[in-house]
């Protein structure tokens, strides 16, 4: 019951990395500008839908997936096998 509520917490924390990573992006002036924030559109790259925010989708959901692994596994030590099946 124990790793079903670690693992239930690495899967949340991922998920809110994702979405904090996609609206700290999505609030940058940089990212404003190539969204039509610019002057008249001056700038305005829509290719950036593409290329750069599944990109920090993914690092955000990966980054706090592999923090919590990590932590996960220096607090509960390492197991035998016969501990795997209880």
């Amino acid at each position: 019951m124990k790793r079903n509520a670690v693992g239930c917490g690495g899967c949340l924390l991922s998920m809110v990395g994702a979405l904090a990573a996609t609206g700290l992006w999505l609030s940058s002036a940089r990212t404003r500008v190539h969204l039509g924030g610019g002057f008249e559109n001056e700038g305005m790259d829509l290719s950036v839908l593409v290329t750069e925010l599944p990109l920090v989708f993914l690092a955000g959901a990966a980054l706090p997936a592999l923090a919590h692994a990590l932590l996960a596994r220096a607090l509960g030590g390492r197991r035998g096998a016969s501990d795997d099946h209880r």
